[in-house]
């Protein structure tokens, strides 16, 4: 079976409003055009998989049943547009945390790639073929880490404060979705 591509997606502050520590479900707030580019996405064939750092566990902000919640409540909005994520992972882990449970340094935190690694063995993933879009530097590095065709870096959330560097920036999902599109047109 040959592997599959996809894009990885930040949640806060890309896929929905940004809060800063986000627990409670009420504040998810889908960002402007989301569910209509995942959804060109999804019907190019990309496999939409958010990846989130949620070091508030580790902080003793919230819960992982906050975190699921909030990510329930994203998915119950994305699926009333159409659109599914195929997976969501979480890395609620922090080396300052206050919670032991918590409180480690870990190989899924952003911008380590652990969380791509765990997609790529459970969905058969070409990373090399893939996408990332996220609104920190992390993110974007993620991507790097991971070995993604390309990193966006996202004007909505923190990416209105963060340095572009030498990064791919763009004002929203839906540029990027644009450009993944047109580059995946061009050289399959």
């Amino acid at each position: 079976m040959s592997r599959r591509k996809a894009v990885f997606l930040d949640r806060d502050g890309t896929l929905i409003v940004e809060r800063n520590y986000l627990g409670d479900p009420a504040g998810v707030a889908l960002l402007e055009g989301v569910p209509q580019a995942l959804k060109q996405l999804s019907d190019a064939g990309f496999l939409l998989v958010m990846v989130t750092n949620q070091s508030g566990v580790a902080r003793g902000f919230f819960t992982m049943d906050d975190v699921a919640r909030v990510n329930g409540r994203v998915e119950k909005l994305l699926e009333r547009e159409g659109v599914r994520l195929d997976a969501v992972y979480v890395c609620p882990h922090h080396e300052q945390g206050i919670v032991p449970e918590y409180a480690v340094s870990c190989v899924c935190r952003k911008p380590k790639p652990g969380m791509a690694l765990a997609a790529a063995k459970d969905w058969n993933l070409d990373l090399s073929a893939s996408y990332m879009i996220g609104d920190k530097p992390a993110d974007v590095s993620f991507g790097r880490n991971f070995g993604a065709r390309e990193s966006y870096l996202v004007r909505t959330g923190h990416g209105t404060e963060a340095d572009a560097g030498d990064y791919v920036a763009v004002a929203g999902l839906t540029e990027a979705a644009a450009d993944i599109l047109r580059k995946d047109r061009e050289n399959p």
